[in-house]
């Protein structure tokens, strides 16, 4: 992620820069006040894990020796989606036994720190891809904790040895973790996370469709017709002949070919829609709204799941 250069206070006072000065270029957006004493040149970025990365870098600038960023501030360091969480401050911890406190812009964990347990990420000390998984786990509600855990998983899923080992890192953390504060909820977070969740909309899917109580769904289920392959699909049910779909709109970005237009990756998954149609399969497809109230989509999965 490419984020705009910081000054701090001292150093604008040494280019000989006086807080008048200083006062003026904020009011005029020549200058935007991170966090006190740490400005970037004009405005901030726009999007709010860019801002909160910037106000990880400034926060460690300021603090000794010793802090990692953790939690939601170590999963925007770790370009790890951050949905449900909030960032209004940033999270470090410290290898500490007490002395956790929360201010206005800062949430200073204190919690044992494995060596293991430490990366550096463009430069700044931040917990690694596992124990972040296991943090968030410990502490944010299960959906949200899925979505970061999925999505580790998945950022991995072309390099089995990779995957195997990020799989063997969460086990020895949880282990390290027994008897922590939240420990069990992370255990039941790392048991049910699959990489096979290609997305924020997808893994939040399948805890709706677990909470509703439907059969398990394979993932990313490969679809075969008498003419061949036919597509990949989000979620299917083989044995019931039922197939399910997130549609976000991120999707069809995703699915875009060099060339190609929006418009054309539409048109290409309505023609793949209608063959799979073609060979007796069901499809029931939902989106962002119906996460919200999942109870329709789920009797519509009902009609054609049920024996």
């Amino acid at each position: 992620m490419e984020l705009p250069d910081i000054y701090q206070r001292k150093a604008l006072r040494l280019e000989g820069f006086g807080d008048d000065e200083v006062q003026r270029m904020l009011r005029a957006g020549h200058l935007t006040a991170v966090r006190r004493g740490s400005y970037v040149l004009g405005a901030a970025p726009d999007d709010p894990d860019s801002r909160h990365a910037l106000q990880v870098r400034a926060e460690l600038a300021h603090l000794a020796d010793g802090a990692v960023a953790s939690h939601a501030s170590a999963a925007v360091l770790h370009r790890l989606p951050t949905w449900g969480m909030r960032l209004q401050r940033v999270h470090v911890t410290r290898n500490w036994r007490t002395g956790g406190r929360t201010g206005r812009g800062l949430h200073l964990h204190t919690a044992p720190l494995h060596p293991d347990d430490i990366d550096l990420v463009d430069g700044l000390p931040v917990t690694s891809v596992a124990r972040t998984v296991v943090d968030l786990a410990r502490t944010l509600p299960f959906e949200a904790a899925l979505v970061v855990a999925d999505a580790a998983l998945h950022a991995l899923i072309n390099d089995p040895e990779q995957l195997a080992a990020l799989r063997t890192a969460l086990a020895e953390v949880l282990a390290r973790a027994a008897g922590w504060r939240g420990c069990p909820a992370a255990r039941r977070v790392v048991a049910f996370a699959d990489e096979r969740s290609g997305s924020v909309g997808e893994s939040r899917s399948r805890v709706a469709m677990a909470r509703a109580g439907l059969p398990v769904p394979v993932l990313q289920w490969e679809v075969f017709g008498g003419a061949g392959w036919i597509g990949t699909v989000d979620f299917g049910w083989p044995e019931k002949r039922t197939i399910g779909e997130f549609d976000g709109k991120e999707k069809y970005g995703r699915l875009l070919r060099p060339g190609q237009s929006p418009a054309d990756a539409v048109y290409a998954e309505k023609r793949r829609e209608d063959a799979l149609r073609a060979e007796n399969l069901s499809m029931v497809r939902w989106g962002w709204d119906a996460l919200a109230d999942f109870g329709p989509t789920a009797s519509r999965l009902r009609t054609f799941l049920r024996d």
